[in-house]
């Protein structure tokens, strides 16, 4: 149906002001008195409502009732005028319910708690929080694919159902099409009657695939959803994601680290300057001082330690730790929110991490004890990046995999690049709620996702 979108309306008032349109939209409120009735229509084009202004004088109040109701999808004509309150809004000349709602509409009130909200997940998005959050989730995919295609990398498209775990801690979801049985003998009988002959998996990464791509095509980049069959129910963990992962051929961790950092003042910045509506929203109502903590990021130089020193620091601090810090240990959101927050007061890549605590394809660095591997630390959140230079070394690589008790036949085709034509390469992960969480501050991975799959959830 012919109708105009809000978000238009307001951006180009200009062109429509003082002349009769048409719109379409949810009621979000309404009040009525004796002489005037006014409804806040919102079509999810843009977080600010339209205000519909029903004179009873012209319209009868028989011909509108039926569209006072919250909820109620309305298409509505009527001349755009000023405003001295908001602005513009719509003197209405006519409107037609197109979907009715009735009182049992779980969002009758203006303001819902998040735990009620994630019991409806299929009605939230009417709300202007999860407006916001989507609006902002979509201008953030977009930069992510505009920072890659502005610098020549290749968008790859990576097998979701995998034979192999590119983390190694198998912490995988199963994919099969095979009913439940007890009559098998073993595991490897179950597997030969599935679709595939053998056990198939969701990945976990899109990395090694993605390293493939990167040693034909120079540099790529991969951006889809990823699963972790892992059981931590905590506010940071889902078990469907979306992850962003760049391989880069002839780069090593010092050139990769230089992408990362590029990258994110790039995104970022990008949404900064196109989402100031949804950025304002949540400046005001979730994290006061998002902004200023947004444009520090985008102007500063991003602080480098190594692992060994941030050690030393945490161990210096003063500071009573829940986890003591100990060298050999995986930091802890605490010890790098201290990094960030207290220490250098701005994001941080901690780098040379401790070869045991770090996954099998990293490269080993002289010292024998740790690897080319960083992540990137941000003020508020902790750990938000993974990267490293990947190891290029055969007989280096296939000892990581011995060590950790990997069948080197099923990753065959990973060693072959080592083999065939081998180079320096390196790459980083990026998981795109973590980073929607940052830049909008939401407290929650759950508020980030449409649907959110969690463990004991579905």
């Amino acid at each position: 149906m012919k109708h105009i979108d809000i978000k238009e309306l307001f951006q180009h008032s200009e062109n429509y002001v003082n002349s009769d349109q048409t719109v379409c939209g949810w009621v979000r409120t309404w009040r009525d008195s004796k002489s005037i009735a006014f409804i806040e229509l919102n079509d999810g084009t843009c977080l600010k409502n339209l205000q519909l202004v029903f004179d009873k004088e012209e319209m009868p109040a028989e011909s509108f009732k039926d569209a006072l109701v919250v909820g109620a999808a309305l298409q509505v004509v009527g001349k755009f005028i000023p405003s001295e309150r908001n602005g513009f809004e719509m003197a209405v000349k006519n409107v037609t319910v197109l979907g009715g709602c009735p009182q049992d509409y779980p969002l009758q009130k203006k303001h819902h708690t998040l735990e009620f909200l994630r019991t409806i997940p299929h009605l939230r998005p009417r709300t202007k929080y999860f407006e916001a959050v989507f609006a902002v989730r979509d201008k953030l995919s977009f930069a992510i694919h505009k920072y890659f295609q502005e610098h020549g990398y290749k968008y790859v498209h990576t097998p979701i159902i995998t034979g192999s775990d590119c983390e190694g801690a198998g912490e995988m979801f199963r994919a099969t099409t095979m009913p439940w049985k007890t009559d098998f003998k073993t595991e490897q009988e179950y597997y030969a009657e599935d679709f595939f002959g053998k056990r198939a998996n969701l990945t976990v990464s899109g990395q090694l695939e993605g390293e493939m791509a990167a040693t034909g095509l120079g540099k790529i980049y991969t951006f889809g959803p990823t699963f972790r069959a892992e059981h931590s129910n905590t506010t940071r963990h889902a078990a469907e994601f979306w992850q962003i992962e760049p391989e880069v051929c002839f780069a090593d961790i010092h050139d990769i680290i230089e992408i990362a950092e590029d990258f994110i003042k790039y995104i970022i910045k990008y949404v900064v300057d196109n989402c100031p509506e949804e950025l304002e929203y949540f400046n005001e109502r979730i994290e006061k001082g998002l902004l200023d903590k947004l444009n520090a990021v985008i102007s500063s130089d991003f602080a480098k330690i190594t692992y060994t020193e941030a050690v030393k620091v945490l161990k210096k601090s003063g500071k009573e730790f829940k986890f003591p810090v100990e060298w050999g240990s995986d930091l802890q959101t605490e010890h790098e929110r201290y990094l960030t927050e207290e220490y250098y007061k701005k994001p941080v890549f901690v780098v040379d991490y401790p070869a045991d605590i770090k996954a099998f394809y990293m490269k080993q660095n002289p010292d024998g004890k740790t690897v080319a591997a960083t992540d990137l630390l941000v003020p508020g959140i902790g750990e938000i990046i993974g990267c490293s230079e990947r190891e290029a070394d055969t007989v280096k690589l296939e000892k990581a995999m011995k060590v950790r008790n990997m069948p080197l036949e099923s990753y065959r085709e990973y060693l072959d690049l080592r083999k065939y034509g081998t180079v320096p390469h390196s790459g980083f992960g990026l998981g795109l709620e973590r980073i929607l969480m940052y830049i909008t501050g939401v407290q929650n991975i759950r508020d980030t996702l449409l649907f959110p799959r969690t463990v004991g959830s579905l």
